[in-house]
């Protein structure tokens, strides 16, 4: 079973064949992952659910694509600053789950501010 060490290994190595680190500084990856994201949040845009689904089965290649675009640059980026990704979702759902207590927001979107 590959492990995300695994394939950040295989990015890295991906990019230093390329020679890309050069290009590849923080404020430019950040910037690559949140344009591979509106490219994807595009794919949505004036969609309904309905559609979303039937171009999703269509064409999912496409989809997979945008968002493994998107997870890479952000695989890179935390590999650059060194920040621990499974650390830090870790401490990130601690701090939610505090946020939002289960008895509080089951079956709400309220902002963790407003509960």
């Amino acid at each position: 079973m590959k492990t995300y060490q695994d394939l950040l290994k295989k990015l890295i190595i991906f990019r230093q064949e390329r020679q890309w680190e050069e290009f590849h500084k923080p404020k430019d990856l950040a910037m690559a992952a949140a344009i591979e994201a509106a490219e994807l949040m595009q794919e949505f845009l004036w969609k309904t659910d309905d559609e979303i689904l039937v171009q999703v089965s269509k064409d999912k290649e496409r989809f997979a694509d945008e968002i493994a675009d998107t997870v890479v640059y952000l695989m890179l980026l935390a590999n650059d600053l060194g920040i621990d990704m499974y650390a830090s979702i870790e401490k990130k759902m601690k701090k939610n789950a505090e946020r939002y207590p289960v008895d509080k927001c089951r079956g709400k979107s309220t902002k963790y501010t407003n509960l």
